[in-house]
């Protein structure tokens, strides 16, 4: 059978444009309910000028800065004194306070009994400079007899530093000599180093 040309009408000519069915709603839908923003913006924000500091010429050229001051140590000689398990590390010094000084305390305190000043005071009385130096120890371990000689063995150490010719008299006198004798370690099966349990007979 012969096709029949069939007239388009205008309204079939134009095309839909229909929206695909979504869950969501189109945006004019969405924004139906929505207040209108209004018409007045929010004033822009004036841009800050900027100052332009004019530098003088005394600002330009720099200025030499001051070094601070900082103190020179005092010059010292140091030796170290050993006695028992005492350790006795001893600053000379030449200048300043002529004191004897054990921990940052005066040895006079440091040391109560009269026996013990004597050991720190006799190399300085042996060369008679008591007076002539500033002597500064520092002692850890030991006994307090341990530490007043492991001092005096420093102090005779630190004099030989200062004058070589110190050693002769220092030597003869005993104090230049590191005693080795040290407590004997306990030995098992024994109350002590040698003491052994009393022996009974029956």
């Amino acid at each position: 059978m012969p096709r029949t040309k069939v007239s388009k009408t205008k309204k079939q000519t134009k095309k839909t444009t229909t929206r695909p069915r979504t869950g969501r709603p189109a945006p004019r839908e969405r924004l139906a309910g929505r207040p209108r923003p209004s018409a007045k913006r929010a004033p822009a924000k004036k841009a800050r000028k900027v100052k332009k500091i004019e530098k003088k010429e005394e600002d330009i050229i720099e200025k030499p800065k001051e070094k601070p001051q900082v103190e020179k140590p005092e010059k010292y000689l140091e030796a170290v004194g050993r006695r028992k398990t005492a350790v006795a590390r001893v600053r000379l010094f030449t200048r300043g306070e002529k004191t004897i000084l054990v921990n940052n305390k005066p040895y006079n305190i440091y040391f109560p009994t009269l026996e013990l000043q004597q050991i720190i005071q006799a190399p300085l009385q042996k060369m008679k400079c008591l007076d002539k130096f500033g002597v500064l120890a520092m002692v850890k371990g030991g006994g307090y007899h341990a530490q007043a000689e492991a001092v005096r063995h420093g102090i005779a150490r630190v004099l030989i530093l200062f004058n070589f010719d110190f050693r002769k008299r220092l030597k003869k006198a005993g104090y230049l000599t590191r005693d080795s004798r040290m407590r004997e370690r306990k030995k098992f099966g024994l109350k002590r180093a040698r003491r052994a349990p009393q022996w009974q007979k029956r």
